[in-house]
C-alpha cells in the first residue's frame, strides 16, 4: 500500500526568463503530494558522485543544528523534526571527504526518497542562475556611474506568514509615511534620486544592464580597478511586484516566447540602449545588496552556495537544507543530455513558486552565465527524508 501525503499552498506560473532573485507575488493555489519509492527508481541515482553534494549538505547542517529540536523541519510530518536531522548531520561529518561509496551508503541507509507531485503533475520548470560579473569602483566617475545600493534603514520587510499561515513564505516590503505603511520607492523613483544623499551607494558599476542583471541573479563579483574584487549579495527588496522584461518584449512583438533567454534579452538591450533603459524601468522591483565575505554567494539559508549542488526552491513547500534528487536536462541539448544529481535546497527566488519548481545554481564565469541564461527545462525531483520520521509509512 502506498502512502500519499498532500499539502495546499501558494504558487504561481513561472515568469518568463529572466526571473528575479528575491520577490513575492500573489499566486493561485497548488497542492503538493508525496509518494514514497525505493532508491533504485531514482533516475540516474547510481551514476552520481554523491560525495560532491555532501559538503553542501554539511553547510546546511550548520544552520539546521541551531534550530529548536522540537521545531518541524517542514509542513509534512514525514519531513520530521529538527531532532530527526541532528543525528544525520553528525553522521555526515564522519564520512571521509570525497569518498563516493561512503556518501552513497549514507544517503541510502539514512533517508527515504519521495517523489513530488503538483496536483496531478510530476513535471515542473527548472531554470538556472549564476554569480554575476561586473566592473566597478567605490566612487563614481565618468566610467562608473550606476550605483549598487545598500538596504535603506527605513525599508520594512514584513513576513506575512506571521499573520496568516496561508501566506507562509511570502513577505511584503514598504515604509512608514505618517501613520501609514506604504509601498517603498519604485525602481524609477530610486533611479531618479529618491535615495540620493543617504550614503547608501555600496559600489558603482560601469554598465546599467550589468546592474540590472545583478538584481535578477541576486549576487555577483565586482572587479575593482586594481584587479581585486568584492562580492555583493542580496540584502533586501523594495516590495514592488517584479515585471519580467522578457514578457514585455514578447508582448511588444520584439521576441517570440520560445526565443526568450538571458543572452537574447541582453543582446537586444545592448543594441537598443535608450529603449533598454525605459524597459528596465517597467520593472518596479528593486534589490538592495551587501558586501559579503567567504568562498561563495550566500543563499537564503545563510550558507555559501555550491555550484552544481545548490537549488533554489519555494519555501512555502520545501524546507531549506533538504537533500533533493534532481532529474532534468542540460540546457541547450534539446532534452538529449540528462542533468540528474543530488542537490541541496539552500536558496529561494521570486519566480520559484510551486511544489515542483527549482532554480539551479551554476556558479561563476562565462559558461555558468550561458547555461543559467538558457536553462528552461522540464523536470522533476525527489525529496530525501529521514527514515526516522518515516517509520509509520511503508518501507521497501
Amino acid at each position: 500500500m502506498t502512502a500519499v501525503l498532500g499539502l495546499a499552498g501558494c504558487a504561481q506560473l513561472a515568469d518568463v526568463l529572466p526571473t528575479p532573485a528575491r520577490e513575492q507575488s500573489p499566486a493561485p493555489v497548488s497542492k503538493m503530494i508525496l509518494f514514497p519509492l525505493p532508491f533504485k527508481e531514482l533516475p540516474g541515482w547510481v551514476g552520481d558522485n554523491h560525495a560532491q553534494a555532501l559538503p553542501a549538505f554539511i553547510k546546511s547542517c550548520d544552520k539546521i543544528e541551531k534550530l529548536p529540536k522540537e521545531k518541524s523541519m517542514g509542513s509534512f510530518l514525514v519531513m520530521g523534526k529538527i531532532a530527526d536531522w541532528i543525528p544525520l548531520c553528525a553522521s555526515a561529518r564522519l564520512i571521509r571527504p570525497g569518498n563516493k561509496i561512503e556518501a552513497q551508503y549514507f544517503f541510502e541507509s539514512r533517508f527515504l526518497p519521495y517523489s513530488v507531485r503538483n496536483g496531478d503533475r510530476y513535471k515542473g520548470l527548472f531554470t538556472g542562475y549564476y554569480e554575476a560579473d561586473l566592473r566597478g569602483a567605490f566612487g563614481p566617475d565618468n566610467t562608473y556611474r550606476f550605483p549598487i545600493y545598500a538596504k535603506p534603514g527605513d525599508l520594512i520587510e514584513a513576513d506575512l506568514g506571521a499573520f496568516d499561515d496561508k501566506f507562509k513564505g511570502s513577505t511584503i516590503g514598504g515604509r512608514i509615511a505618517g501613520n501609514q505603511f506604504v509601498p517603498y520607492f519604485s525602481r524609477a523613483e530610486i533611479e531618479d534620486g529618491a535615495l540620493s544623499g543617504r550614503q547608501l551607494e555600496t559600489v558603482w558599476v560601469d554598465n546599467a544592464i550589468d546592474a540590472f542583471i545583478l538584481h535578477i541573479q541576486g549576487s555577483g563579483r565586482v572587479i575593482l580597478p586594481d584587479g581585486s574584487h568584492i562580492r555583493v549579495g542580496y540584502a533586501g527588496r523594495n516590495g514592488h511586484r517584479y515585471t519580467a522584461i522578457g514578457r514585455e518584449l514578447v508582448a511588444a512583438g520584439v521576441m517570440r516566447l520560445d526565443d526568450v533567454t538571458m543572452p537574447a534579452i541582453r543582446s537586444w538591450m545592448e543594441a537598443h540602449p535608450v529603449a533598454a533603459l525605459a524597459l528596465m524601468r517597467k520593472n518596479k522591483s528593486f534589490i538592495f545588496f551587501q558586501v559579503i565575505e567567504g568562498a561563495g554567494p550566500i543563499g537564503a539559508q545563510g550558507v555559501a552556495l555550491t555550484p552544481g549542488r545548490s537549488l533554489a526552491v519555494d519555501r512555502a513547500f520545501l524546507p531549506l537544507g533538504l537533500p533533493i534528487w534532481l532529474d532534468t536536462t542540460e540546457p541547450g541539448t534539446r532534452g538529449r543530455d540528462r542533468l540528474s544529481r543530488l542537490v541541496i535546497a539552500q536558496d529561494t527566488g521570486s519566480a520559484i513558486k510551486g511544489p515542483v519548481r527549482g532554480d539551479y545554481f551554476w556558479g561563476y564565469g562565462p559558461e555558468a552565465a550561458l547555461k543559467a541564461g538558457t536553462m528552461k527545462e522540464e523536470g522533476e525531483y525527489y525529496l530525501l527524508l529521514p527514515q526516522s520520521a518515516a517509520r509509520e509509512y511503508p518501507k521497501f
